[in-house]
């Protein structure tokens, strides 16, 4: 599996970084957002590196896509939005953060004003966690 020493998503991976672990199978792992556009925002991620959407294997999209759905079904049930987008950015003109492929789940309220580039203010980890035990129990 193609790893990056210099990657966040794959430090999360090794282990060498905590995360609030939502889900992991053979080829994905999704976890809680730690800087949050709304509650409950979580990501989809292939283990393995891929920089981008354009870099990633057909089948490993589907993986991560499917992960994505579970922890969207979870969301939806355990904190009951209004909506959820599903966020993908490629690339700094996207306003990509991470260089490494990941699919957003983030929950919507009517009128929450949330602009598509939240930017990224830390959340308050109590409550990343208290979200965290709703989406887990969820799945």
């Amino acid at each position: 599996m193609s790893a990056d020493a210099n990657c966040i998503f794959c430090k999360i991976v090794a282990g060498t970084i905590p995360c609030f672990k939502l889900y992991e199978d053979a080829d994905t792992i999704a976890f809680m957002d730690i800087n949050p556009g709304n509650d409950g925002h979580a990501l989809a991620i292939p283990k393995a590196h891929h920089a981008d959407f354009f870099a990633m294997p057909p089948a490993l999209l589907g993986a991560v896509s499917r992960t994505a759905q579970r922890v969207a079904v979870a969301v939806q049930k355990a904190l009951n939005p209004d909506g959820i987008n599903l966020v993908q950015a490629n690339g700094k003109g996207a306003e990509q953060s991470v260089f490494h492929f990941h699919l957003h789940v983030l929950p919507r309220r009517i009128g929450d004003e949330l602009k598509m580039n939240w930017g990224h203010k830390p959340g308050d980890m109590a409550r990343v966690k208290a979200n965290f035990e709703k989406i887990k129990a969820a799945i």
